[in-house]
């Protein structure tokens, strides 16, 4: 049976999704960054509900999308990598949707690998700068090739200057605008057609490099991270590995504060390019009864725990901003503690509009909480995250971790490693690693009976590996094939430039 709208009886609801890439939880205004510049997300929180709990399904790009599309875990719809694909046959929300009626229309960013690139949306403007296939020449960024991924060349070639990526964006929100005023004038000649419009964004994601006039907004205010790099004796393995494979046993002081600094920058630049589509929204009269949300992928280190990116479960990793507005259906200006995931955002769309449930999803829909954060909810969700052995970050070996968030505790596994364990309600930073308290053996025995349950570590290596080598075999058969690209938006190396690179 489909989950129903709050609005049972009543029109479906226009939905508009902002959905940006590696936007830290915290850097937002309203989350309490009194450095942040972000009046956009700001007003869309106060008339709305903020989630001060959300977290992705995976914290890396690839498996975080494909899980919140599904509704699934990352080893229940296959996609652990940035190389995996979602098979075309399993359904996600924008087929739901669509199911009921919707115009369903997608702007910018999928982040899907292979030839299905609409996944349930029935018309896609501007794409990714990525090609569908693994093998395949990727995106030029000139100078800032490689600056893009969790290597020590982020930090490197970081400050003022122009990333391709917001290039891909700008052509997003043109493309928005434009959909907008022909949903406006269809509406003016009769149209009662609901729409879900997604419009999506890279920023901001790196390289670390912004226009100077955010560069220079806040140059002089963003200071060094707050927490330092936990004792090199008493850090994860897992996360020393990746350290090293990533070259950043050491920073530069300035190198890292130019960074930060940039990545402010990005987030004051995606906040204004969603109050362009927002206003737009507003001055098309479709306001009204339309629910808007907002949330990323994953997270930001940036420089936390003297680590930057993703690619592991600290908050602000693994955490998401997420916002919900209703006028009129949910409350304004309010919080809700509850924790939550991405995999609840596409179950949240779908009882919204009255659609039909996906058959297999663990999402469930946010409503019930943001009207009222007493409703009844069960405080506990996952994340994973699965490496192969190509990318270079990965190290010499590979990683198969999962995490389980419930109540105030968070545990982490890790194939082969020691779990960790956090009070995240006496230690929010994660700075005390409970795992070996004896007080606390018993709920550590119940907690990583939760997160193992269905989830197999050995087997997901063995899949993992067995996968490595199929897509050896697709990007040798696309570098020799050279098979086309749909929906790939063009940027080239004069796209990105860095002041005096």
């Amino acid at each position: 049976m489909p989950e129903q709208s709050q609005a049972a009886g009543r029109p479906q609801p226009d939905i508009l999704f902002f959905y940006s890439d590696q936007h830290a939880r915290h850097v937002v205004g309203h989350a309490g960054d009194a450095v942040a510049v972000t009046p956009n997300l700001d007003r869309l929180a106060r008339s709305g509900v903020w989630f001060d709990s959300a977290y992705c399904p995976s914290p890396i790009c690839t498996p975080s999308r494909m899980s919140m599309l599904t509704g699934q875990w990352p080893h229940e719809q296959g996609c652990w990598t940035l190389e995996d694909q979602l098979r075309s046959d399993r359904p996600t929300y924008a087929h739901a949707l669509g199911a009921a009626g919707y115009r369903t229309v997608l702007c910018g960013r999928m982040h899907s690998v292979g030839p299905d690139q609409l996944h349930g949306y029935a018309e896609r403007d501007v794409g990714d700068c990525s090609p569908n296939w693994p093998g395949a020449p990727r995106q030029d960024l000139g100078v800032l090739a490689g600056a893009q991924g969790p290597a020590r060349v982020s930090l490197e070639r970081s400050g003022r200057g122009q990333s391709g990526y917001e290039v891909v964006d700008r052509a997003a929100v043109a493309a928005a605008l434009e959909r907008i005023a022909e949903i406006a004038r269809a509406r003016k000649a009769g149209s009662t057609q609901p729409v879900f419009l997604t419009v999506s964004f890279v920023l901001p994601h790196c390289p670390f490099v912004a226009r100077a006039e955010d560069f220079d907004l806040f140059e002089g205010r963003v200071g060094p991270p707050r927490l330092g790099r936990p004792d090199p004796d008493r850090e994860h393995p897992a996360t020393a590995a990746w350290r090293r494979a990533c070259g950043i046993e050491d920073f530069d002081p300035q190198a890292v504060i130019r960074a930060r600094t940039a990545y402010y920058g990005l987030v004051r630049r995606l906040d204004a390019m969603i109050g362009e589509v927002l206003d737009a929204w507003h001055a098309a009269g479709l306001g009204g009864d339309s629910l808007v949300a907002y949330t990323s992928d994953h997270g930001e280190m940036l420089g936390e725990h003297g680590l930057f990116w993703k690619n592991c479960f600290y908050e602000q990793s693994v955490g998401v901003p997420l916002i919900l507005s209703w006028p009129g259906r949910l409350p304004e200006g309010a919080r809700c503690p509850r924790v939550v995931n991405l995999v609840d955002l596409g179950a949240t769309f779908i009882a919204a509009a009255g659609a039909p449930a996906l058959p297999r999803s663990r999402g469930r829909s946010l409503l019930g909480i943001a009207a009222d954060p007493d409703a009844p909810w069960l405080d506990e969700t996952y994340s994973e995250y699965v490496t192969d052995e190509t990318p270079q970050w990965t190290g010499p070996t590979t990683v198969q971790q999962r995490m389980v968030r419930a109540g105030r505790w968070k545990l982490v596994v890790t194939r082969g490693e020691r779990p960790q364990l956090f009070d995240l309600a006496a230690d929010p930073d994660e700075l005390r690693d409970l795992a070996e308290d004896p007080a606390l053996a018993d709920l550590r025995r119940d907690l990583e009976a939760r997160v193992l349950r269905g989830w197999d570590a050995d087997a997901i290596a063995r899949e993992v590996a067995m996968r490595r080598r199929e897509k050896n075999l697709l990007a040798e058969w696309a570098r020799r094939t050279h098979p086309r690209s749909t929906l790939q938006f063009p940027i080239t190396a004069a796209d990105s430039w860095l002041d005096g690179g």
